[in-house]
């Protein structure tokens, strides 16, 4: 009876392993986790983040309060840029606390400045002041895509806070041009939970769907909201492709594991 089963037991794992499922799981496991780094850049945690093609990776070192970021995404434009940041005054782009990459033209590393967003008006060439006090900016391209490095000095005490990221298409006299206003652009937010631990585990969790801000940049409006988008919508909470990657271990290999247990018992 054992061995008449093992036959079907086979079938059954090479049918699971080949179907769409599983090939989804597989490839989103390895997306983020795949990233490769600079010497010296690494990070406990790494979440693709489920809008704009983004992905997240930061270690939270809680004892001192610091959250070190590495921030992936493609520019809108081969001339544009990337944001994110923290908002610990509300869900959208007023208020957040932004750091942005502006990859201009020419082959130069893209510049990262900080821009405290107060609300919806273009932003200048230059820097304004966080709330968080940062540290370690720095950028530079890999394929289509801009890595943004950072370390941010949070509240001590802070165990949870929301994050906006956005990508635009160019760069004018330094300053970021406005971004897109579709789908993705104005659901590119969520919250981000950090864990009290020093080993920087965390975790993102959903938002309510806000109904779209009035008062937002009007589509003729010169320069940039930012980076943290206006009018926001949510994200869903931690992927399950950020847990996969996060245990080091993909889906269709603990499928492989479990069946192969299963094949050695009968």
């Amino acid at each position: 009876m054992a061995s008449a089963m093992r036959p079907q037991l086979a079938a059954l794992l090479v049918l699971l392993l080949a179907s769409p499922a599983a090939t989804r799981l597989a490839s989103a496991a390895g997306a983020c986790a795949g990233e490769k780094f600079p010497a010296g850049r690494t990070y406990a945690t790494c979440e693709d983040l489920p809008k704009l093609g983004a992905s997240l990776h930061w270690t939270y070192d809680a004892p001192t309060s610091s959250l070190s970021v590495a921030f992936v995404a493609a520019p809108a434009g081969p001339g544009g840029w990337v944001a994110w940041g923290l908002n610990p005054t509300g869900e959208g782009m007023a208020g957040a606390q932004a750091l942005v990459a502006l990859k201009g033209s020419g082959a130069a590393a893209p510049a990262v400045k900080t821009y405290n967003i107060t609300g919806y008006v273009p932003l200048g060439a230059k820097s304004t002041p966080i709330a968080f006090p940062a540290t370690d900016l720095a950028a530079d391209v890999a394929g289509s895509k801009i890595r943004m490095y950072g370390k941010l000095k949070l509240t001590a005490g802070m165990k949870a806070v929301n994050h906006v990221w956005q990508v635009g298409s160019s760069v004018t006299g330094g300053a970021p041009d406005k971004h897109a206003f579709a789908a993705d652009n104005l659901a590119a937010k969520s919250k981000l939970v950090l864990a009290g631990k020093a080993s920087g585990a965390a975790a993102t969790a959903p938002t309510p769907s806000p109904a779209p801000e009035a008062g937002g940049p009007a589509a003729g409006a010169g320069g940039s909201d930012s980076g943290a988008a206006a009018s926001l919508a949510p994200t869903g909470g931690k992927s399950a492709s950020a847990a996969v990657a996060t245990a080091g271990v993909s889906a269709p290999a603990l499928l492989v594991l479990a069946l192969v247990g299963l094949l050695a018992t009968v």
